[in-house]
């Protein structure tokens, strides 16, 4: 620190904050921007007289790949490895603590000559090359970790033979039906609709009913920071470059030691245009950047899978791009953890759209988002219930996650397919109160996009878990199979036959009107298919407006009068989320 010309004030603030935090002096130091890594290793290997590396070349290394991710996992970061020189010659590169600073400074004393074979490095400058020498382990496991370790959990197949043979032997049985006996094969159709409608709409009216107006935060009390572990933040970026500044913002504000806190910004390698707004902020030392290789599947779990062999934290916690999670929601999910047992493996925070006033589709989009993060999750959280993720704001206990097998990179909604599996094997996911802000999709073509995307993952995520269903059934225990059955395929059946049970409103309306009942069972499909959409609209409106608070139901009238519009859009995206599935099963529209 005297060598660096550090003044009082500064060395007494780095004293301060390392006593306080439970942390070395030197990771003080590095995160408080008043002393670059580079200078300070620099400065080291000077006192130590041992020559510096500031880079180093990544095939130089000696050492296996299996090893160099043991490395990269470490808290304490990469301290030291072997390489060759220019010549051939053995090298040990450092990047020293305290402790074998120490040692170094011993060794110089008693045995110089010892050191002619040493260097020191900055530790970014050793994780770099190591990572550089085991990407092409990092990317092979990205890929193939959870489809070796859980077969029957990952999506790479998405329909199994067995699957696709009684898909279609259903489906001649219903096309034969509706030839031999119309009249009867569509009252079946209906009764069966009628089946998932009326379990989607009990679902809603128990979560409205079991609404807690009252629900706060509770209270974090004191936590001393020495004992907080380290948390890690992975955000997945994807041609998102203009809004780079707010996020460095919004991620700024997080309450959290910086000695202990690791935030990696997960980018494409090739995702030029985002890299390059990367580059022209001066990113803080606990900031990363994680560059994914091309290569597909080019999909946001992929990128996570590839970011977490890289991950440091005992929590980790995932934010998109655009959020802007609440600072103190760190804090409130590692409360949460360490005040229950190791079987809560995740919590959901509540996601709030910040632009609902923009336009029509993102007032329609918060109205939705309220429904499902403040009344349904709680609801599920609160019964003990299977809990599908958010996309984002999950924390997550490392361990569990890696349990899992971590995220499914075929998956295009790894966020629902993991709440599932969290809950499969025997894992908890509750959820919390400090919110993270979010803007939604303003236009029909971004809406559109995401939509299919979510639909299409969710159809995913129940063909891959029903292969065994008796097995599935067993894991989940019989309530939360019975909610998977709604949530994964109700919902979508629902989207999908909305229209169906519109069209037919009108038809056998009109032929009622014309030509009189031919049959006692016209009357009886009408009457089930209205029943269906306006129980299904009121227990909709029902739960959101119970979920909105009362400052955000002004022109509430609005998006009642366009719920069936917006129910006409989502069947729209489910169609065609069918049409990819068949097309192109792994395709990400966005990361």
């Amino acid at each position: 620190m005297r060598a660096l010309r550090l003044s009082d004030e500064i060395i007494d603030g780095v004293v301060g904050r390392a006593r306080t935090n439970g942390t070395s002096l030197q990771a003080e130091l590095l995160v408080s921007n008043h002393c670059r890594e580079v200078d300070f290793f620099r400065a080291a290997a000077a006192i130590a007289g041992v020559q510096f590396v500031p880079d180093i070349r990544p095939n130089s290394l000696v050492l296996r790949e299996l090893d160099g991710l043991a490395i990269l996992r470490s808290a304490k970061g990469p301290r030291l490895v072997r390489a060759l020189g220019d010549e051939g010659v053995g090298l040990v590169v450092v990047a020293p603590d305290a402790a074998s600073f120490q040692r170094i400074l011993a060794r110089k004393a008693n045995d110089p000559a010892a050191l002619e074979r040493l260097r020191i490095a900055p530790p970014s400058a050793l994780r770099d090359a190591i990572i550089q020498r085991c990407e092409h382990l990092i990317c092979d496991r990205s890929k193939s970790l959870l489809l070796d370790a859980l077969p029957y959990c990952s999506s790479r197949t998405v329909m199994t033979g067995i699957q696709g043979f009684v898909a279609g032997g259903l489906l001649a049985a219903t096309v034969a039906a509706l030839v031999l006996a119309p009249n009867w094969a569509m009252f079946g159709l209906h009764l069966f609709f009628t089946l998932f409608f009326c379990a989607c709409i009990f679902l809603r009216v128990a979560a409205a009913s079991q609404i807690d107006a009252a629900r706060r935060v509770v209270a974090l009390g004191r936590i001393d920071p020495a004992t907080l572990p380290r948390y890690t933040v992975l955000v997945a970026l994807h041609r998102e470059a203009e809004i780079v500044p707010e996020l460095l913002r919004a991620l700024s504000a997080l309450m959290w030691p910086r000695s202990k806190l690791e935030i990696m910004l997960v980018c494409e390698a090739d995702d030029n245009e985002t890299l390059e707004a990367l580059a022209a902020h001066d990113l803080r030392p606990w900031v990363e950047i994680v560059h994914v290789p091309p290569g597909r599947p080019r999909t946001k779990p992929k990128a996570l899978a590839h970011a977490l062999q890289l991950a440091t934290g005992d929590f980790v916690a995932l934010y998109d791009a655009e959020d802007k999670p609440h600072p103190l929601q760190l804090m409130e999910a590692y409360h949460r953890f360490r005040t229950t047992d190791d079987g809560l493996a995740c919590v959901q925070a509540p996601l709030e759209i910040s632009n609902g006033d923009r336009s029509l589709i993102a007032r329609l989009f918060a109205f939705e988002y309220s429904a499902l993060f403040r009344g349904i999750l709680p609801f599920l959280s609160d019964n003990g219930l299977i809990l599908p993720l958010g996309g984002t704001s999950n924390h997550f206990r490392r361990n569990a996650l890696e349990k899992m097998g971590g995220w499914d990179p075929y998956n295009v909604t790894e966020d629902a397919d993991l709440g599932l599996r969290m809950c499969r094997f025997g894992y908890r996911t509750e959820t919390i109160c400090y919110p993270t802000y979010e803007a939604a999709p303003e236009n029909w073509k971004d809406w559109r996009n995401q939509r299919t995307r979510w639909l299409k993952g969710w159809i995913q995520t129940w063909l891959v878990h029903m292969r065994n269903p008796g097995r599935l059934a067993g894991e989940l225990g019989w309530r939360s199979f019975v909610i998977s059955q709604i949530l994964f395929a109700g919902m979508v059946i629902s989207a999908l036959v909305h229209p169906v049970l519109l069209a037919t409103i009108a038809w056998l309306g009109i032929t009622l009107i014309v030509n009189g009942s031919g049959s006692v069972l016209m009357p009886a499909i009408v009457g089930i298919d209205m029943a269906n959409i306006l129980m299904g609209y009121g227990a909709y409106i029902l739960l959101g407006r119970t979920t909105l608070p009362r400052s955000k139901r002004r022109g509430l009238w609005i998006v009642i009068m366009c719920t069936p519009a917006y129910w006409l859009m989502q069947s729209f995206a489910a169609w065609r989320a069918i049409w990819q599935l068949w097309r192109d099963p792994h395709l990400c529209s966005i990361m």
